[in-house]
């Protein structure tokens, strides 16, 4: 209903059920999937990790919501390849940024999480497959590794290092390649795992 009401957001599916609700999303390939944790037949982690996660050839945009703020949850559903986290008492304004920014391959994260979220999930969880990147990262792609572990926009990114947008792009891509992450949530994930950067 509150996406529904979004003048540039079309529901294009709906379903009861976690498992039906992968089947919907595998056939309707929608830009974005809004899967909540506790679903009935298939959680949202284990929906999220069959449409998004790291084995998925072309993985679809998932934005996970919950009633509950645990941090497993939280950890769990980024693994699984989530691109956003909400709580469900976020507000529509929220909901509507978190779609978008997963639309447009960005992430967005409850603000009530993201202070502890990749600091704590990264010494609590697993190692990461690749603590060395697959090139030596750059002076400067080292500093936007850190600002995005921060969750810092592109825009600010830009303002902060008096770069160009484009520059800043072009250097997440690099990131992107040298860490084999498909997103900023792996990037910023991967600084906190290495201990670039610390919370």
């Amino acid at each position: 209903m509150i996406l529904d009401a979004q003048p540039d957001i079309e529901v294009v599916g709906q379903a009861a059920d976690g498992r039906r609700a992968v089947e919907l999303a595998r056939r309707l390939r929608p830009d974005v999937c809004l899967f909540d944790i506790r679903m009935p037949g298939l959680d949202g982690i284990e929906a999220t990790r069959r449409l998004a996660g790291p084995d998925v050839a072309d993985p679809l945009a998932v934005v996970v919501i919950t009633t509950f703020d645990l941090d497993e949850y939280v950890y769990a559903a980024l693994r699984a390849g989530a691109r956003g986290f909400l709580l469900k008492n976020a507000g529509s304004e929220l909901l509507s940024q978190a779609v978008h920014a997963a639309a447009r391959g960005d992430a967005l994260i409850a603000p009530s999480v993201t202070a502890r979220l990749l600091g704590a999930f990264a010494h609590a969880g697993p190692a990461s497959p690749s603590a060395r990147p697959a090139e030596p990262l750059t002076a400067r792609e080292e500093e936007i590794l850190a600002a995005v572990a921060r969750g810092r926009t592109n825009g600010e990114i830009a303002d902060e290092l008096h770069i160009s947008l484009s520059t800043v792009k072009s250097h997440i891509a690099s990131l992107m390649t040298k860490l084999d992450a498909r997103n900023r949530v792996e990037i910023a994930m991967w600084a906190y795992e290495t201990n670039r950067v610390r919370s």
